[in-house]
């Protein structure tokens, strides 16, 4: 078996750290590397994009807002409702749990019910009256007269 091995050539090349000669050769002495004017002209450039953007940002914000109001609100509308069902559930989820409570809701519940059906479904005088009543208020709601 004629074929060897053979181990790569390793090839030693000196660090910017190693180039520079030993500054700290007396003890209890560090000098500090001045940066060089190149990275400081860089870090200037991109302090001047970071401050321009964020000097136009309020005038961005504030036509994006402008142009997207209506739909932005919808959203927020949207979103506020979700939350508000949520908290909502959480908190009737949590009144379940606590032992004769559901049982209690349940029994004003029909009571309600079985109130609301003899004040106002029973005759066709109070059946008006009611309609009355929602016609009233939808127009309360909405602002217009139906």
């Amino acid at each position: 078996m004629g074929a060897e091995m053979q181990e790569p050539e390793v090839v030693e090349t000196k660090s910017p750290e190693a180039i520079v000669p030993d500054m700290n050769n007396q003890t209890g002495t560090i000098t500090k590397i001045q940066p060089t004017v190149q990275s400081q002209d860089q870090w200037l450039k991109y302090g001047e994009v970071a401050s321009s953007f964020l000097a136009t940002l309020p005038e961005y914000l504030g036509s994006f807002f402008n142009k997207y109001r209506q739909p932005l609100v919808t959203i927020g509308l949207i979103v506020g409702a979700i939350v508000a069902v949520k908290v909502v559930l959480a908190i009737l989820d949590a009144l379940n749990d606590i032992p004769l409570v559901a049982p209690t809701f349940e029994l004003i519940g029909i009571g309600y019910s079985a109130w609301f059906i003899y004040r106002y479904l029973l005759k066709a005088s109070t059946r008006q009256e009611l309609t009355n009543e929602i016609a009233t208020l939808k127009s309360q709601v909405v602002g217009k007269d139906a």
